[in-house]
């Protein structure tokens, strides 16, 4: 199927502008321009969008980006270091990961304990909740 910029900017929710920004720093060299000179975007160019918003809101830098797509154009020479990189990224998306699920354990903390405090009607809950306490020694590492 063949879609205007506009289109593919609704479908994906991102704007036209993004998207001619993208195309100007050259990442997106398959994109064709119609006639009047307006981009015409392909399934294949929808598919490698997705994968670029993909590696934007995991962290890559869009240099890194472009240099994914650059390894793309110059064909199955580039295969191990196109693989290295999503590799790379991989880890680094787990440590992201893991670091939220850090941070989410401390905010479920903060729930039970603001839960328990307006059960009692007061943040000094700790001796009436020994769970409470032995979770914050556990998550915060003191008393």
């Amino acid at each position: 199927m063949r879609y205007t910029i506009g289109q593919v900017a609704k479908k994906l929710g991102m704007t036209a502008h993004t998207l001619r920004y993208y195309d100007k720093e050259g990442l997106l060299p398959f994109v064709k321009k119609g006639s009047s000179g307006a981009r015409v975007f392909a399934d294949d160019d929808v598919d490698w969008l997705l994968i670029l918003e993909c590696l934007k809101a995991t962290g890559m830098k869009l240099k890194d980006i472009k240099r994914y797509m650059d390894l793309c154009l110059e064909g199955d020479s580039t295969l191990q270091e196109r693989l290295e990189m999503f590799e790379r990224q991989k880890i680094r998306i787990e440590e992201q990961m893991r670091q939220l699920n850090h941070y989410m354990e401390k905010i479920d903390f903060k729930i039970a304990y603001y839960t328990e405090a307006v059960k009692n009607g007061s943040v000094d809950i700790y001796e009436k909740n020994k769970c409470l306490a032995e979770a914050k020694k556990r998550i915060f590492g003191h008393k």
